[in-house]
């Protein structure tokens, strides 16, 4: 399995203090920044300088982690790039608002599978959801290897990444968008849940589900009913069903 983790394609990455530099004053969609620990003073300050007042997400990281990923000359610095532009979630939100779609959303909660999440998107292309909401941190990105296990849905499908998805979900609620956390510790199938309003599903990884804090932020909960004797089902197989389910209430 690939995960958040794995080493990016040489086309993914841009290596060298001088192009990371370019790239941010680009303003080119990067995932993330990993910083040679104890990087040349004077190199990381230019660094600094560039990367004041931005959004990057940064990694600082030993210097065999970086020589891992390339044997060219980094310089202490390799940015990840993003094949797509993230999209911006409140303006996803108001454009729904003003054309009176029902909108539906699809949160991953600490997802790192990009397998996992290439289906998912698929399906989520699929079944109508308007965009998928990503935190920052502990989570997939776009990468190429995800668009390919989509099949091309993320080059249709918004993605929104956010600080942190409690951010996220205070948007969806004063927007009048419920949110619907999926887990098995529910009583409530998610037939009894009413999907023919404005909806945000949240959906977590197969080891550890939706964080505490998420859920606990979560309008209601609910879970897919199973009848054999194993008591979970891959993630991208349950968001799926749960996206089903939104269809099938929304087309009645």
């Amino acid at each position: 399995m690939q995960n958040a983790e794995d080493i990016p394609g040489e086309d993914e990455m841009i290596y060298g203090l001088r192009p990371v530099i370019e790239a941010i004053r680009a303003e080119r969609p990067i995932n993330k920044i990993l910083i040679q620990k104890g990087m040349q003073k004077d190199l990381f300050l230019e660094l600094k300088e560039e990367l004041a007042k931005k959004k990057y997400t940064l990694q600082f990281v030993p210097v065999y982690k970086l020589n891992k990923m390339t044997r060219k000359n980094h310089q202490g610095v390799i940015a990840i790039s993003s094949p797509v532009v993230y999209a911006d979630l409140e303006n996803i939100v108001r454009d729904l608002y003003e054309s009176g779609e029902l909108g539906l959303f699809l949160v991953l909660d600490s997802i790192t599978d990009v397998r996992n999440f290439g289906a998912i998107a698929r399906t989520a292309e699929c079944l109508g959801v308007h965009a998928i909401v990503i935190p920052e941190k502990d989570s997939v990105t776009v990468t190429s290897d995800a668009i390919k296990t989509s099949a091309g849905a993320l080059n249709s499908i918004p993605v929104c990444r956010v600080r942190d998805l409690s951010s996220a979900l205070h948007i969806f609620k004063t927007s009048g968008i419920q949110v619907i956390g999926c887990s098995e510790k529910s009583e409530r199938p998610i037939s009894k849940i009413d999907f023919q309003i404005p909806t945000a599903v949240i959906v977590g990884s197969e080891e550890h589900g939706i964080s505490a804090r998420v859920l606990a932020d979560c309008d209601k909960t609910a879970k897919i009913p199973l009848q054999g004797k194993i008591d979970s089902l891959n993630v991208s197989v349950a968001a799926g069903m749960i996206l089903y389910e939104v269809l099938r209430q929304r087309e009645q």
